[in-house]
């Protein structure tokens, strides 16, 4: 058993990080938070939610009209994601905000339960998050993923579907390949491919609220909400000052984030060193972004001049012009 020198996790919480790579917090987003960033967002979206005729989109990645340090938004999902990465002081400040940039994923007509793939080996959307950059064994980019509930998901309602055992063997290609990996969506790695060795799958249901934290190779994969449900969730990165260290002098060093990689790698410590260069990528995600912040502002306006209420979004500056801002991919390439 990993010593209890946590701030926050609970030595069963350490052991179960331990033997699956990820942890589940309930209820750790704080209720006005969860009002605040879904208030306006069948506004931002221009649907009716009594009218699921004009839900156009099945899944979208929304941009983001609010951010505010995860350490008030969800101060136990904040002191978590610490313990797991080593501490704050490693942690980049580019992280330590979380906004909402929503993943929806409203369904479609015509899907069914028996329409949809009863194997979650079947799922056709599994991978490794991090289409920004090219993959590393130590790559500090994406250094943690989490998982967070602005609305209850349910089985059937499109909830993630995770592979905990396929974090070795990802950690094992990444090993082999100092080089360095590129996304499938770049010609890289074809992540779907370790599924076939993959045995445990867990489907990620929930209520609002809650926050699932996962080693950042962590397979995983969006389902179909044959239910038509409302599943928001967000995904804000761990991303490190430093890269990982796998040969720290000293053990108690180690990040539980690093000590699960070693594990699965099934060593005391790897001295990693690789042989290409870091690179950041610009996905093709960030300019479809962009195009709805466009969209979503106009919507915004619109309702604003109806109501007489003010846009409640920190992407309009105090003469109530539009300001376009990249997403945080983009902010990571200018501030490298």
């Amino acid at each position: 058993m990993v010593k209890p020198k946590y701030s926050f996790l609970t030595p069963e919480q350490v052991d179960h990080w331990m033997e699956h790579g990820y942890i589940v917090l309930h209820g750790v987003i704080k209720p006005e938070y969860i009002k605040l960033y879904t208030a306006d967002l069948w506004v931002r979206l221009g649907y009716d939610p009594n009218d699921q005729s004009t839900w156009a989109a099945e899944r979208m990645h929304m941009p983001w009209h609010h951010s505010v340090p995860a350490s008030i938004v969800a101060p136990d999902a904040w002191r978590a994601m610490c313990d797991l990465l080593g501490g704050a002081d490693r942690l980049d400040p580019l992280c330590t905000e979380w906004k909402d940039n929503f993943i929806l994923n409203l369904g479609s007509e015509g899907l069914t339960e028996d329409s949809c793939p009863k194997n979650p080996q079947d799922l056709e959307d599994w991978h490794v998050d991090g289409d920004w950059f090219r993959h590393y064994l130590d790559s500090p980019d994406q250094a943690l993923l989490m998982i967070a509930l602005f609305s209850g998901v349910r089985s059937g309602g499109g909830a993630t579907w995770i592979a905990p055992d396929g974090i070795g063997p990802i950690a094992k290609v990444l090993l082999s390949h100092p080089e360095g990996t590129l996304s499938p969506e770049f010609g890289g790695f074809p992540w779907r491919s370790v599924i076939p060795q993959c045995r445990e799958f867990v489907e990620l249901t929930g209520e609002a609220g809650d926050v699932v934290l996962l080693h950042p190779l962590m397979l995983h994969s969006a389902s179909k909400n044959w239910r038509r449900d409302v599943r928001l969730i967000t995904n804000p990165p761990g991303i490190l000052k430093e890269p990982f260290d796998f040969n720290r002098e000293d053990r108690e060093e180690f990040s539980l984030v690093e000590l699960k990689t070693l594990k699965e790698l099934g060593r005391d410590r790897v001295e990693y060193q690789l042989t290409g260069r870091r690179e950041r990528l610009v996905s093709a995600r960030v300019g479809n972004t962009d195009k709805l912040l466009e969209q979503e502002m106009m919507r915004l306006k619109k309702h604003s001049e109806a109501t007489g209420k003010p846009i409640d979004s920190l992407r309009v500056n105090k003469y109530n012009e539009r300001i376009y801002e990249h997403s945080v991919q983009v902010l990571i390439v200018r501030r490298r």
